[in-house]
């Protein structure tokens, strides 16, 4: 379930550093949780639906290996985008 393409343009927008950023942690890590949040509606609906469970598991993994990333490298970043996301630490 690939996010629609308005929305995928409207959180590059919102997250991205400069101008043609498409790429940086901050606008992973908004595309990742934007896919999260799909997939736990759908499982909401669908609970045994244990593919797409694996699925969402795989992306909180990658999301996960991203927020340490970015911990990591740049402390101030990384508790600006956990505000602005919303996500527990």
């Amino acid at each position: 379930m690939p996010l629609d393409p308005e929305i995928k343009k409207e959180i590059i927008e919102n997250f991205r550093r400069h101008p043609n950023d498409t790429g940086s942690p901050e606008v992973q890590i908004a595309l990742l949780s934007a896919r999260v949040k799909q997939l736990e509606i759908h499982l909401k609906i669908h609970r045994k639906d244990f593919h797409s469970r694996r699925g969402l598991m795989k992306l909180i993994g990658q999301r996960r290996s991203l927020l340490n990333y970015l911990r990591r490298t740049d402390f101030k970043r990384y508790q600006e985008l956990i505000n602005k996301l919303g996500l527990k630490k």
